[in-house]
């Protein structure tokens, strides 16, 4: 296994294990997943490169676009929550409550 793998197996893994075990704020777990997002998109970037592919560029695109919806969609949630609730603490939040 390459340098470059194993950073961005250790960059996934740790943004993952951030999200498992630091849920007190709803802006830690959104940034947590915009982590992993990043490494998997630099990953998916670099893949091409190691394979010498020639056109795999779609792929790293596709997701990045997905990725620009999931944080505009995890902010209007904050806000939203920020706003009902008075606070982003995770242990406020009530999913069966209406």
């Amino acid at each position: 296994m390459s340098a470059l793998h194993l950073s961005f197996y250790s960059a996934f893994t740790m943004s993952s294990l951030g999200l498992a075990f630091h849920r007190t704020h709803l802006i830690s777990a959104l940034l947590c997943l915009e982590s992993m997002m990043l490494s998997m998109y630099v990953a998916l970037s670099m893949w091409p490169i190691q394979t010498q592919m020639p056109s795999s560029t779609l792929l790293p695109i596709l997701m990045l676009a997905f990725s620009a919806c999931e944080a505009g969609t995890g902010l209007a949630l904050l806000v939203a929550s920020t706003r009902t609730h008075g606070s982003d603490h995770l242990h406020n939040f009530n999913l069966l409550q209406c």
